[in-house]
């Protein structure tokens, strides 16, 4: 069996030893051509990274880390032409004997193969789309129907379905990784609760013991609407991994789905070995994966002590504890001090980089003088972000929240409830209760007041807002969020004393506006920090950018017709009004050929940046061109109008030939 360097050994102090797999039995597959060993109850991700491979690719030159997050899709061998069969890396299992390929642009070349890196995938990045999941182009087969759907395996979507199913409905419990329970355990305990561990066993034993509730793991929603979702399924066919998409209809929707963990802005934030605290907990415990044998830890919120905590159980030499709040306080603070854990409050990094020799992080801390602190690890946590991403494509309105640092949900969605985390609840016992009080909104019962206990910030400090790194003048990338988008921090351009004027260059990003890309929620949160969207923006620019499917392809199935191509009455709930109640349909001609992408925001002028001056947004692509929706005070034919996507461009209003 093949080395495999980052997995921790059996039997390792509190739980890292990996609960999901079976080290009795060892098996081996090939990832592009190379050999990874692993073990039962693997997925092919976690057994890439145990054994050695942390790099995902090259994004304009510098190299990005491989997490779970921003894990590429993945085929077998042999189908690798084929979206319909493509899978995702995090979610599909291991298999004896299979041969798998990446799916992605790499370069070309030969050679480029043969010496590529053994630690690196090598997939070429610079494309807005380099990470796009073939299965969103897929049109969806019939899926169960249920009288409810519960988004997310977590302790408030396990809740929500035994409520729905103790209330007389038929349930279906959608949960995208392979195994319930979401990731309560990284957050301890309060005074009262069971342990995170007890918790989820208990409503994991009740949801497998109800007949009324159809479990569906490795299940992704990725588009949703009033009534129906749309889901990519990975399952076990005669041995193999399949994927497959699925509608599932159902006239009530819980959204369950949990916390995104914000990444903190400083350059090199995305290299290889710098990794997010939730997916570093969740790869130590199901899979007992942990690279390298030091690790520095950089956060804003307290479950980090946790994990550091628990790193230092299994043999993990943690060599400080970089804290961005100025005076932290925590049980969990407390208890790191007895193992002895240097803490540095007040301090983030300022950037990182990849020491030539062993591969170690070079850490600086920003804003102050000194030597580099040194790790094989960085683990990172920028504070937690209410997940409202499938929130926002079913049409839900969210603000910013001053207090909180963070969007939250406003408003109402029809047939649609949040619960838990991503409605904001902070603490199990709340998410817990939350998952009932969803399905009493849903039903139209009398509610019941939600048990959220907030601890007296003298003895636990909430969350400070994500750090924010000086920009370094070496124009070394600082990204916006660690998923599969590569927003990076916008920097003024550097003028270097022997190029002449017009060949100086040119300034990246300067408004959110422009990015080629759907939005992440967790870019918006971070343009907020960066002082790129006015926070009285914020829920405006998630609701038009936050979006993952072009309009209308929800729903394009045998099952439920809709046209192919919407007219102003069938744009979805957040576009109604939002540009006058006249605001008609047009085509949009660029003046230098060019495709924009749906969710750009057209202004009257390129002086316009601010989201409530647009007087439009890019609706699709169609046969006749760039369709657009704009203020009808705009929509006279031949009208220039300025779209903002990856800078401003000219564009001249048609009539709509839908």
């Amino acid at each position: 069996m093949r080395p495999q360097h980052n997995r921790l050994p059996a039997g390792v102090a509190r739980g890292f030893s990996g609960s999901a797999i079976d080290r009795g039995r060892p098996l081996r597959f090939r990832l592009d051509g190379r050999i990874i060993s692993g073990f039962a109850g693997d997925t092919v991700l976690s057994a890439a990274l145990a054994s050695g491979i942390d790099t995902l690719g090259l994004c304009r030159g510098h190299p990005i880390g491989l997490v779970p997050r921003a894990a590429p899709a993945i085929s077998h061998a042999s189908l690798a032409n084929d979206p319909q069969r493509a899978l995702p890396m995090a979610r599909t299992a291991a298999q004896d004997g299979a041969e798998y390929v990446t799916l992605g642009v790499r370069r070309p070349g030969t050679l480029a193969r043969l010496f590529q890196p053994g630690r690196t995938l090598g997939l070429l990045l610079d494309d807005a789309h380099a990470l796009d999941r073939p299965w969103r182009s897929v049109a969806g087969s019939p899926g169960p129907s249920a009288d409810l759907l519960v988004i997310g395996g977590g302790v408030a979507g396990l809740s929500a379905a035994l409520a729905g199913a103790r209330s007389g409905l038929s349930v279906v419990l959608a949960e995208a990784s392979p195994y319930l329970g979401g990731n309560s355990g990284l957050f301890g305990t309060q005074d009262g609760e069971d342990s995170p561990d007890e918790s989820m066993a208990r409503l994991s034993a009740e949801v497998a013991a109800n007949a009324a509730v159809t479990t569906l793991t490795a299940t992704r929603v990725f588009a949703i609407r009033s009534g129906q979702v749309r889901v990519h399924q990975v399952e076990m066919l005669n041995g193999t991994a399949q994927g497959r998409v699925l509608d599932i209809a159902a006239p009530r929707i819980v959204i369950a789905t949990g916390a995104l963990e914000r990444l903190p802005i400083f350059a090199g934030n995305r290299l290889p070995g710098v990794t997010g605290t939730l997916d570093a907990h969740e790869l130590a415990v199901r899979y007992g994966v942990w690279s390298g044998q030091s690790a520095l830890f950089a956060t804003s919120s307290s479950p980090a002590y946790r994990l550091a905590m628990l790193a230092s159980d299994a043999g993990i030499a943690v060599n400080r504890v970089l804290d961005a709040r100025p005076h932290p306080a925590s049980r969990f603070i407390q208890f790191s001090r007895a193992y002895g854990m240097v803490q540095s409050p007040g301090a983030m990094p300022g950037a990182v980089d990849i020491a030539r020799a062993g591969g170690t992080l070079s850490v600086e801390i920003d804003g102050r003088e000194g030597p580099s602190l040194s790790a094989e690890r960085l683990l990172v946590c920028g504070g937690w972000q209410p997940d409202l991403t499938l929130w926002h494509v079913a049409g839900g309105a969210s603000q910013w929240h001053h207090d909180h640092g963070r969007l939250e949900a406003v408003g109402t969605c029809e047939g649609i409830v949040l619960a838990g985390s991503a409605a904001g609840y902070f603490t199990r016992r709340g998410c817990i209760q939350s998952g009932a009080d969803a399905i009493d909104q849903l039903l139209g019962r009398p509610r019941q007041a939600v048990d959220d206990p907030i601890i007296d910030p003298l003895h636990e400090s909430a969350d400070g807002p994500a750090g924010i790194a000086e920009p370094r003048p070496d124009g070394r990338p600082a990204y916006l969020d660690g998923g599969v988008g590569f927003l990076e921090r916008p920097a003024p351009p550097r003028r270097r004393w022997h190029m002449p004027f017009h060949a100086q260059p040119k300034a990246g990003l300067l408004v959110l506006s422009e990015a080629p890309q759907p939005l992440a929620v967790c870019d918006v949160a971070a343009g907020v920090g960066l002082g790129l969207i006015p926070p009285a923006a914020a829920g405006v620019v998630a609701q038009e950018r936050v979006a993952l499917v072009p309009l209308a392809q929800v729903g394009d199935s045998a099952t439920l017709p809709e046209r192919a191509q919407p007219g102003v009455d069938d744009l979805p709930h957040y576009l109604q009004g939002r540009f006058g109640p006249d605001a008609r349909i047009v085509r949009l001609v660029p003046s230098v050929q060019r495709i924009f992408e749906p969710g750009a925001l057209i202004y009257r002028s390129s002086d316009d940046i601010h989201p409530l001056e647009a007087i439009g947004v890019v609706l699709r692509q169609s046969v006749n061109g760039t369709m657009g929706l704009v203020a009808a005070q705009a929509a006279s034919a031949g009208r220039p109008v300025t779209i903002r996507d990856k800078g401003a461009a000219l564009a001249h209003i048609r009539p709509s030939e839908d």
